[in-house]
C-alpha cells in the first residue's frame, strides 16, 4: 500500500514538473533566431502562447494597429506668441511627469488616511446557514421495519467588535510617519514641477541661442555673398585675381553650409523644447525671442546669503527632514511594541434551525412525525491587557532596524545640506562666470563687425586682400555665435542656480 502511494506521489510531482518546464516553450527557441510570437487577428500579441521562430521576418515585431495613435496636439492659439511663462504653464497642465508626481501624493495621502483607521474599532459580521438530512430503515425481530427521515437546517449570525483602546503611543507613531511620507511625497510632487520648469527654460533658452545662431548665419550667409560679389567685380574689371573670385565663391559655399547646419540645430532645438513641454512634436507654436534680454551682473546676490535661504527653502532638504522625523516616529512605534495592550472585544450571535423527523412503521402502528424550531441570541463583552512575553528577539531587532534607519535618515540630511551647499556654490560660481562672458562676448562681437565692415570696405577700394576679408567674415561669425550661446548660458546659469536655491516655482525672471 505504502509503495502504490509513493508511486501516486511521484507520478504528481513528475507531472507537475513537466508542466513547469513546459513555459520555455513561450521563450525564443534559440539564441540565434528571432522570436516570431503569436498574435490575433487583429496584430495583439498572444501572451503564453508559442509561435514559430522561422526567421522570415527578422528581428522586427508584428505591428499592432491598436498602438498605432499619435497623442494629438494641444490646443494652442497659432497667432500667439508663447513666452517662457505660456510655455511652462503648458507643461505643467500637459507634461505626463506632474500627473504622475500628483497621483503619487494621493496615493500616500490615502495610505496615511488608512492608518489614521487604527484609531477605530474593527467590525465583522457574518452568516452561516446548513442542511442535513439522513434516511433510514430498522427492522426487528417481529418483522417488523422501521423507516425514519431525519432533516436539520439553519442559519448562525454572528457579529463581533474589536477595539484598542490603549497602546502607548504605537498608533500616534505609525501614523505620524504615514502623514511624514505623505510630507515626502507632496514635497516631490512641488520637486517634479521646479524640474519641469527647469527643463522647459534650458530648453527655451536652447531655442533662443539656436534662433540667434541661424540668424547669424543667414547674416553670413549674405557677407559672403557680399564678399563673393566683391571679388567678381574686381576679377571682371582686371584688378582682382581668379584665385580670389574662386575664394570669394568657395566662402559662400562655406557659409551655405553653415546656413543649413544652424536650420537643423534650429529645429532639434525646437522639438527639444516641445519634448521638455511634454507636448506632441507635431505642435506648431511661434515662441518668444529674449535673445535681445539685457543682462547685468548686478543681479547676483551674494552667495552666504543664497545659501542661507537655500537651506530652508529646497525640496530635497525639506523631504529629507520629514524623512527623519518619519524615522524617528517609527522608532517609537517599535519601543511601543514592548508595552501593553488594552482591549475591548464584544461578540454576538443568533442561531436558528429546523429539526424534522419522520417516522413510518409497519402496517398497524401509528405513524411518528415530530418538527422542532427554535432561535437562540447569545452576546459577550470583553475586556482585556495583551502583554508581551517572549518573542525570539523580533521586537528587539526591529526596534534596531528602526534605530538604525533614523541614525541614516539623519546622516542623510546632514549630506543632503552638504551637497546643496556645493551645488549652489557652483551654480553661483557659473552665473558669475557666464555673465562675465557675455559682457566680454559682447564687446568681441562689436569688435568683429568693425574688423569685417573695414576689411570689406577696404577690399572694395583694393587696400586689403581677400584672405584678410575672408578671415574677418569667419571671426564675426565666431564672435556672434560666442555671443549668442553666452546669453543663453547666463540665462540658463540663472534658471540653474534658482532650482539649486529651491526658489523656481514660475518662469525664471
Amino acid at each position: 500500500m505504502r509503495s502504490r502511494n509513493a508511486a501516486i506521489v511521484l507520478i504528481s510531482y513528475l507531472s507537475t514538473a513537466g508542466c513547469a518546464t513546459s513555459a520555455l516553450d513561450m521563450a525564443p527557441e534559440r539564441p540565434d533566431r528571432p522570436w516570431t510570437p503569436a498574435t490575433t487577428a487583429d496584430g495583439e500579441i498572444i501572451a503564453g502562447e508559442r509561435g514559430v521562430s522561422n526567421g522570415a521576418g527578422g528581428y522586427v515585431l508584428p505591428a499592432n494597429p491598436a498602438l498605432a495613435v499619435v497623442t494629438p496636439p494641444p490646443a494652442v492659439d497659432h497667432n500667439k506668441v508663447y513666452t517662457l511663462a505660456d510655455l511652462i504653464d503648458l507643461a505643467e497642465s500637459n507634461n505626463p511627469t506632474t500627473r504622475i508626481a500628483w497621483n503619487e501624493a494621493r496615493r500616500v495621502a490615502l495610505a496615511a488616511g488608512i492608518v489614521e483607521s487604527l484609531y477605530l474599532p474593527q467590525i465583522t459580521a457574518g452568516a452561516l446557514t446548513g442542511y442535513q438530512a439522513s434516511n433510514g430503515s430498522q427492522g426487528s425481530g417481529l418483522g417488523a421495519n422501521f423507516k425514519n427521515n431525519v432533516s436539520l437546517n439553519g442559519v448562525v449570525s454572528a457579529a463581533s467588535v474589536q477595539w484598542l483602546l490603549f497602546d502607548f503611543g504605537e498608533r500616534i507613531a505609525v501614523i505620524d510617519a504615514a502623514k511624514q511620507a505623505s510630507v515626502i511625497s507632496n514635497i516631490a510632487f512641488t520637486e517634479a514641477h521646479q524640474q519641469v520648469i527647469y527643463a522647459v527654460a534650458l530648453a527655451f533658452y536652447a531655442n533662443s541661442a539656436a534662433q540667434a545662431r541661424l540668424a547669424t548665419a543667414n547674416q553670413s550667409f549674405k557677407n559672403a555673398q557680399a564678399v563673393q560679389a566683391a571679388a567678381e567685380d574686381s576679377y571682371n574689371h582686371g584688378v582682382g585675381t581668379v584665385t580670389e573670385a574662386a575664394q570669394g565663391r568657395q566662402g559662400t559655399a562655406q557659409a551655405k553650409l553653415a546656413l543649413v547646419q544652424a536650420t537643423g540645430a534650429a529645429q532639434d532645438a525646437y522639438l527639444a523644447l516641445l519634448t521638455a513641454i511634454g507636448i506632441s512634436p507635431l505642435t506648431k507654436i511661434k515662441v518668444a525671442d529674449v535673445s535681445g534680454r539685457k543682462l547685468s551682473p548686478s543681479s547676483a546676490a551674494p552667495v552666504e546669503k543664497i545659501i542661507a535661504d537655500a537651506l530652508a527653502r529646497r525640496p530635497d532638504v525639506q523631504g529629507a527632514y520629514a524623512a527623519e522625523k518619519a524615522s524617528i516616529a517609527k522608532v517609537h512605534a517599535a519601543e511601543a511594541e514592548f508595552m501593553p495592550k488594552v482591549f475591548v472585544s464584544a461578540n454576538g450571535t443568533y442561531g436558528e434551525g429546523n429539526l424534522n423527523v419522520t417516522a413510518i412503521p409497519s402496517v398497524g402502528q401509528v405513524p411518528l412525525q415530530t418538527n422542532l424550531s427554535g432561535g437562540r441570541l447569545t452576546g459577550s463583552v470583553f475586556a482585556g491587557v495583551a502583554v508581551p512575553v517572549y518573542d525570539g528577539g523580533t521586537r528587539a531587532a526591529i526596534l534596531e532596524q528602526a534605530r538604525a534607519g533614523a541614525d541614516s535618515a539623519a546622516a542623510g540630511l546632514e549630506r543632503i545640506r552638504q551637497d546643496a551647499v556645493r551645488q549652489i556654490v557652483l551654480a553661483d560660481n557659473t552665473l558669475r562666470t557666464s555673465l562675465s562672458a557675455y559682457a566680454a562676448s559682447q564687446s568681441l562681437a562689436a569688435a568683429a563687425q568693425k574688423t569685417f565692415d573695414s576689411a570689406l570696405a577696404g577690399y572694395r577700394s583694393g587696400v586689403s586682400s581677400i584672405t584678410e576679408l575672408n578671415l574677418a567674415q569667419t571671426q564675426l561669425l565666431q564672435a556672434k555665435n560666442a555671443s549668442s550661446d553666452a546669453h543663453s548660458a547666463a540665462l540658463s546659469a540663472a534658471a540653474t542656480l534658482a532650482l539649486a536655491t529651491g526658489a523656481l516655482g514660475r518662469a525664471p525672471r
